[in-house]
């Protein structure tokens, strides 16, 4: 559950430190205190976007900081665990929002993903806002509402782990099937096309070397002409060579080099550039002396290179590509010439795998089916009590067998109601009104969360448009929540405050800057408080009489 609640510069709350307890928490205050601040801060915490408008004016950053007990949260600290963020008993969430917008995560004082606080976050806390009977009105809504009582989670996903499955055998079934019709035509094209390519001898193909050689048999004249004249100059030039001009130098620097150390170094340079000149000499000579005109070679290589460029601008690849396509024309008609054998294969496959997820369905869909009755005459039962004595809530449920597979099961699942007796159920958009789908909605979150696993629920105003003898029922499905777990609500109610086992009031505070404080209130501040929301604008002896006969043993 969630022990503390820390919060610093956030929108108007300046700094606040909420310890909070077991059972059913209320959050009351006038209009506009900041009641909705904390929900805020509590999502942002459990991985909601971030927003600069949060920090505090004149603030650098905004920072909430949330302190779980997982002694309840099993499956949350086995997350934990799985994920190398255990640290005992206890969990620390942390989200810093900077002036900028940008935002960090912490979980146990560790960075973390807003993806790992949003998973994490699902196993500790859940949310039901205001306007949570809008979502109500989503059939995929209702599916989900209907699996969660059955406890359809496991069957769930081998169902969905199966259609997806089928779907990938499927769409390659199919495109192999659309791409068998004209496999014939393009088996013949590529083909030629192969055929075309092995005439450059792709086994042994270089094309930078032939490249390379026939630049140089197409210069071999001009190599010859001018390497000749340059191992003149260098070498074999007697009189004006640069090995003679060297050798000169050389003589004259070691006859200096006597006389003045310093010379020695300028001697030795002279020296190595002399050795150089006579290897580069030596290895021209060489050169020269291999080299052969070669015509029918150079005709031979320009042949293959025109042939190849063509091949190239055919395909609209680079010459040194050719390669890589002929092996991907290969490929490609090895995939058509076993098409057949793959179609065959995959057509079995797809039958196997729909099979297991029509059997998989129709046993989900008999679940559902014998949960439904359940969950029709807990909601009846509890709509009845919510000030709708004769409603009844029924689960139009039909299995949908001749569709195509679909995630989640073929089970078309539609929530009806009957608001009055001898007229038929009706989908709730088209019978119930707003204030009706508020205690639908509530009777459904009641029912259903009596079968989750989550340690903590918090409720935001889900009691808006309720009064009455119906608010203390409502109060009282709500505390019963909390007999297991902890259930915070934010309401507007004293026929549901008075049933908190703890009372936090929030109220806003100007000095210089607005700012909202919260105090857990003591048995008499919550008198004055309920006598408040009963709408006394004088505290009479009567409404404080009133409100303390509401609390009862809460004091």
């Amino acid at each position: 559950m969630l022990l503390n609640l820390n919060i610093i510069d956030l929108a108007i709350v300046k700094s606040l430190n909420l310890d909070l307890k077991k059972g059913m928490s209320v959050l009351t205050g006038e209009t506009g205190a900041g009641k909705s601040i904390l929900l805020t801060a509590l999502g942002l915490a459990l991985g909601n976007r971030a927003d600069s408008g949060y920090v505090r004016p004149g603030c650098k950053r905004a920072e909430v900081n949330l302190d779980f007990d997982l002694s309840d949260a099993p499956l949350a600290k086995q997350w934990l665990d799985d994920n190398d963020l255990d640290d005992g008993q206890q969990c620390l969430i942390r989200r810093i929002v900077n002036q900028d917008g940008g935002s960090k995560a912490y979980i146990n004082n560790r960075p973390a993903t807003l993806q790992s606080l949003k998973q994490l976050s699902g196993l500790l806390v859940e949310i039901h806002g205001q306007h949570a009977h809008l979502t109500l009105l989503d059939p995929e809504q209702q599916r989900h509402l209907l699996d969660v009582f059955a406890n359809n989670n496991d069957l769930l996903e081998a169902l969905n782990k199966a259609y997806f499955a089928w779907k990938k055998i499927n769409k390659e079934l199919n495109t192999l099937i659309k791409a068998s019709s004209d496999q014939s035509e393009r088996e013949e094209l590529i083909r030629y096309q192969l055929e075309e390519l092995q005439q450059l001898q792709l086994d042994s193909y270089d094309y930078p070397a032939l490249s390379d050689e026939h630049n140089k048999l197409a210069h071999l004249g001009q190599i010859l002409i001018e390497g000749q004249s340059q191992l003149d100059i260098l070498y074999e030039n007697d009189q004006q060579s640069v090995n003679q001009v060297l050798n000169q130098s050389l003589s004259t620097f070691t006859h200096l080099a006597q006389f003045s150390t310093e010379l020695q170094e300028i001697n030795e340079l002279i020296s190595s550039a002399q050795i150089q000149v006579e290897e580069a000499a030596h290895q021209l000579r060489d050169f020269l002396g291999n080299q052969e005109a070669d015509p029918q070679r150079l005709d031979w290589l320009e042949s293959q290179i025109g042939i190849i460029q063509d091949i190239s601008r055919k395909h609209q690849v680079s010459p040194e590509q050719i390669p890589e396509l002929a092996l991907k024309l290969e490929q490609e008609l090895n995939n058509i010439s076993h098409s057949s054998e793959r179609i065959e294969e995959l057509t079995q496959l797809a039958e196997d795998s729909l099979k297991k997820y029509h059997r998989l369905s129709l046993k989900l869909s008999k679940n559902r089916r014998s949960n439904a009755k359940k969950l029709e005459i807990s909601i009846s039962s509890t709509i009845k009590e919510l000030g709708m004595p004769q409603g009844d809530f029924l689960v139009d449920l039909s299995y949908q067998e001749d569709e195509v597979p679909k995630a989640n099961g073929n089970d078309k699942i539609e929530f009806l109601i009957s608001a009055n007796p001898g007229l038929p159920a009706k989908p709730l958009a088209k019978v119930a009104s707003g204030g009706e789908l508020s205690r639908i909605s509530l009777a459904i979150q009641v029912t259903t969360s009596t079968d989750k696993t989550t340690p903590t629920m918090i409720f935001d105003e889900v009691d808006s448009g309720i009064g009455g003898g119906i608010a203390e029922i409502v109060g009282q499905k709500l505390c019963s929540l909390s007999h297991n777990r902890q259930v915070l609500c934010v309401t507007h109610l004293p026929q549901v405050a008075s049933q908190a086992h703890q009372h936090l009031f929030v109220k806003k505070e100007q000095t210089e800057t607005t700012s909202s404080t919260v105090s857990q209130l003591s048995s008499s501040e919550r008198i004055e408080e309920v006598a408040r929301m009963l709408g006394g604008v004088n505290m009479t002896e009567q409404t404080l009489a009133h409100a303390k006969e509401m609390l009862g043993e809460n004091i």
